[in-house]
């Protein structure tokens, strides 16, 4: 199956390209937009993380659960909304979190491409989600590529930092060599997790293990 993703993702996933499950998944989605359903985000923008930091360039990996499901939010990156679109409750807690672990000031502007392209994969557990149904495409093959997706980055990179934010993300630490991975847990920044991912500096900490490994440190602010 020719999927439109970066090339060297391209290569790295072309078994899970050529699976059942993917078929099956490429068949539902056709079928939901054959049949009038809104789908997000646009079909361009679902391999955005990918599109945007190559397998090579991966320091950083950000695990989210699904795309936002309201209209104009969803761009293929976790967490991030498009310019114009007021910040979600999660992305603001973020920012505030940034904001008191590095002493810096954020602009609000919620849109995370400078982070993808310093080498943040903002990758969300499922890529796609019918208009105004949260999860609802949580069961039609995305967590299997996904999960694909992390065990690829464990095999073939080292020194990665995975931030897992909250159970869900928690749970895809069994798919990561810690031998060999950074991982940082805390709370969701969900306002449901009352406030609990607040301290967690794990931005400040993620730069500490960068500069460790030789690399550069991410550009938070933005």
């Amino acid at each position: 199956m020719d999927v439109k993703i970066e090339q060297s993702w391209k290569s790295a996933l072309a078994e899970e390209f050529g699976k059942p499950y993917f078929e099956s998944l490429v068949r539902f989605l056709h079928a939901q937009k054959a049949a009038g359903k809104v789908i997000y985000p646009p079909g361009s923008l679902i391999f955005n993380a990918f599109n945007l930091t190559p397998l090579p360039d991966v320091k950083v990996v950000i695990i989210g659960q699904d795309p936002y499901h309201g209209p104009g939010q969803a761009m293929g990156l976790s967490f991030s909304v498009p310019d114009g679109i007021p910040a979600p409750p999660s992305l603001k807690n973020i920012f505030h979190e940034i904001e008191t672990d590095l002493g810096v000031k954020m602009s609000g502007r919620p849109n995370l491409e400078a982070w993808a392209r310093q080498g943040v994969l903002l990758l969300n557990s499922v890529l796609t989600v019918e208009a105004g149904q949260p999860t609802s495409h949580s069961r039609i093959g995305w967590m299997e590529f996904t999960d694909a997706v992390i065990r690829t980055l464990s095999e073939r990179r080292n020194g990665l930092v995975f931030l897992l934010w909250g159970r869900f993300a928690q749970e895809k630490q069994a798919l990561i060599d810690t031998s060999k991975h950074y991982v940082l847990t805390a709370a969701h920044p969900s306002p449901l997790a009352r406030g609990a991912f607040f301290g967690c500096r794990h931005f400040s900490r993620t730069n500490q293990i960068l500069v460790s490994e030789g690399l550069e440190p991410i550009q938070w602010q933005l």
